[in-house]
């Protein structure tokens, strides 16, 4: 049984979360990333396959992806330079990608929900730590640019970036309706 204190810093984290679509130009360091990397990989792993791999994109890396998003669209002009710029907008992109394992006792759907956690588990500790993230996804994810640039191998699907920076002093704090639980936590 955890204590109150402890249950009570959980809670605080899970409902303080919040999306940031602005970072400022600041990023965690990679030996910041590996510690908070290696706590997030305590999610829920069904059979310990750690079904899952993660990627750092900074500086050029941003600008190739962004390289990968127009060659994948139909954009031009001003429509593609926009498009290039959306890896700009913070100093490091985390790519979440679901690496599948053959397993006969582990479903294929429940190693992406163990990458998921990773992910979630990992946009926590970055707040936790500081620093503002937001999971975005779209629909060059899953494109056969995007794919080469990220190396994908077969079995493996990209589930989008954590784009990670610092907070902004400006920044207003997020509003996410609260739910009604009745509504959501049923009884068998």
């Amino acid at each position: 049984m955890t204590t109150d204190a402890a249950a009570s810093a959980v809670l605080l984290a899970v409902t303080g979360r919040r999306s940031y679509s602005k970072v400022t130009g600041e990023a965690p360091t990679r030996t910041e990333l590996l510690t908070l990397v290696t706590a997030a990989a305590r999610g829920a792993d069904h059979g310990a396959l750690r079904p899952w791999r993660l990627l750092e994109l900074r500086g050029d890396a941003r600008e190739r992806l962004g390289a990968a998003f127009v060659a994948a669209s139909a954009c031009e002009g001003v429509e593609a330079i926009k498009l290039a710029g959306k890896p700009l907008r913070a100093p490091l992109l985390i790519a979440l990608i679901t690496s599948r394992h053959a397993s006969f006792k582990v479903a294929d759907w429940e190693q992406d929900a163990a990458a998921a956690g990773v992910a979630h588990l990992l946009t926590l500790l970055l707040a936790d730590a500081g620093w503002g993230a937001m999971w975005r996804t779209g629909p060059l994810v899953r494109t056969a640019p995007v794919r080469e640039l990220h190396a994908l191998a077969d079995g493996e699907e990209l589930l989008g970036w954590l784009y990670v920076g610092g907070v902004p002093d400006d920044c207003k704090p997020g509003v996410r309706l609260s739910i009604d639980a009745e509504e959501f936590l049923g009884v068998l």
